[in-house]
């Protein structure tokens, strides 16, 4: 039943597109996220279903507040979701949490947010350059499955989610992101 639904909301995006002439776009966009999570070591089935869970999250924290949005962020791996940002108050940080717990299929939420209401932007631009190196190690290093790993970045712990091939590869995951400059922690959520 819900395999039918998900194909008919596909279908139903894929016709509209074509109505409008986005077709390349919608096609083209499908067809890469298919490649993508179908490379994946959770499969095309896992990567759907984490990014539905990782939608009703987001679409429960914008109802919530837009700001709640925009200050937090959500990694999703096999029902697991990792929730990481800066929550402006306590309060907020639970509402982030409750919020996620209600999203269908989460199996596990791991609270990484920190009540931070005096980070500057050069601390969140910092984050920013951290994540990016760190993506940029993952992708060329040729002993590691980058996509398989997610990064989030707060106050200059790096927070890695997803899944290792094997001990060696996450050694060699965590190995990089210790070695950049400003990290001060790294925590692994990779199983």
């Amino acid at each position: 039943m819900r395999s039918r639904a998900r194909f008919s909301v596909v279908a139903l995006t894929a016709l509209a597109a074509l109505a409008s002439g986005c077709a390349p776009l919608v096609v083209g966009g499908a067809a890469t996220t298919a490649v993508v999570a179908a490379s994946q070591e959770r499969g095309l089935g896992g990567a759907i279903t984490d990014t539905e869970i990782k939608a009703q999250i987001n679409h429960y924290w914008i109802q919530h507040s837009v700001e709640m949005h925009a200050r937090l962020s959500t990694n999703v791996n096999q029902g697991t979701v990792l929730l990481t940002g800066r929550a402006k108050d306590p309060e907020e940080r639970l509402d982030a949490v409750r919020l996620a717990w209600q999203a269908e299929g989460v199996r596990e939420v791991i609270n990484e947010i920190v009540v931070d209401d005096q980070s500057t932007l050069t601390d969140s631009a910092r984050d920013s350059w951290i994540s990016a190196q760190m993506r940029g190690k993952l992708l060329f290093d040729r002993s590691v499955s980058s996509i398989n790993y997610s990064i989030e970045t707060v106050n200059g712990v790096v927070y890695l989610m997803g899944n290792a091939r094997d001990p060696a590869e996450l050694e060699r995951v965590t190995g990089h992101a210790r070695s950049i400059p400003y990290v001060k922690r790294v925590v692994s959520y990779v199983r």
